[in-house]
């Protein structure tokens, strides 16, 4: 059966960390960096509008010279955002990562942003679920497999 990313969000046990469309770059770049995340998802009247990431700020403020100060994320967040809901695999959100090139999904239920997943928490599902299959095989190998 494949995991659901419903099940990456109970053991996640992470919050979800946004700003306002108005905050300043170096307001989500220091939210982002006190968290310990790669992305914040954009909120505005409890609607998701879009999605900052440190590739959004490399490439849209600090190659480009401008400053996080006096930057809004308006400015460079991304607006078209790629979402899934908690019912998507994690087959189905590492094809779309992988399609859209992109590291951070929003999960949303309801209209409204329930968590959001990374790279990151794929490929630790996918590392655990293979570790135990690779139990279930030693086991029936070595003939102690539960009847």
């Amino acid at each position: 059966m494949a995991e659901t990313i419903a099940s990456i969000l109970k053991c996640k046990n992470a919050g979800i960390w946004s700003v306002a469309p108005s905050a300043t770059v170096y307001d989500a770049i220091a939210l982002m960096a006190e968290k310990g995340v790669g992305a914040v998802v954009i909120l505005s009247a409890g609607q998701l509008v879009g999605i900052m990431s440190e590739r959004d700020y490399a490439r849209k403020v600090i190659l480009q010279g401008r400053s996080s100060k006096e930057t809004a994320v308006q400015e460079i967040m991304t607006r078209s955002v790629i979402a899934v809901t908690p019912q998507h695999t994690v087959d189905e959100c590492m094809r779309i990562m992988t399609q859209h090139r992109i590291r951070h999904l929003p999960v949303l239920e309801a209209d409204g942003v329930v968590g959001i997943v990374s790279i990151g928490d794929l490929v630790r599902s996918i590392i655990s679920e293979q570790a135990d299959t690779i139990d279930h095989l030693h086991t029936y190998i070595a003939g102690t497999y539960p009847s």
